[in-house]
């Protein structure tokens, strides 16, 4: 009987592993086959191929859409991750929504607003050097330090 329990207790435990890493790996080779779908794309449109270009932007647009529907996924079932600390903004300065091109003031791109570890958080990789992920409010933006340019943003990246 305490075999059985002993080994019940254990699949439990264990289960929750397996399935975080089975959605990782997931996310994993979906991002892959977007970016071979991608090299498909652009080797046809280079080469003239119209109709298989065409099933290519098809095939990209669904790879896209099932990567973005387990990259939710993995939002959902790990939430705590997305919830982190109340944000305080410097002081002085109120929240704008962020757009591409624009400069974010100085005060927000220091260290106290960079999110530590973006990997972590399935956040693109910043290219080494100036480019850093900063949190303003509930949103992310890649911001580029030596001038302040917002390169990219994600909306509501943070759950209260």
């Amino acid at each position: 009987m305490k075999t059985l329990t002993l080994a019940l207790v254990t699949a439990a435990l264990a289960l929750p592993v397996a399935a975080n890493a089975q959605n990782r790996e997931t996310l994993r080779q979906d991002h892959a086959q977007v970016q071979r779908d991608r090299a498909d794309l652009r080797a046809d449109r280079a080469e003239g191929h119209h109709r298989m270009a065409r099933d290519d932007r098809r095939d990209l647009r669904n790879d896209k859409r099932a990567y973005r529907h387990d990259w939710r996924d993995w939002r959902r079932s790990h939430p705590a991750m997305y919830r982190t600390h109340v944000y305080t903004g410097p002081r002085g300065y109120a929240y704008r929504p962020l757009k591409v091109g624009h400069a974010l003031p100085g005060a927000y791109y220091n260290q106290r607003y960079w999110v530590a570890n973006p990997v972590e958080l399935r956040l693109p990789y910043p290219r080494y050097g100036y480019e850093r992920w900063v949190r303003y409010g509930d949103d992310v933006a890649l911001v580029n330090t030596r001038n302040g340019r917002i390169l990219q943003v994600y909306t509501n990246f943070y759950m209260r």
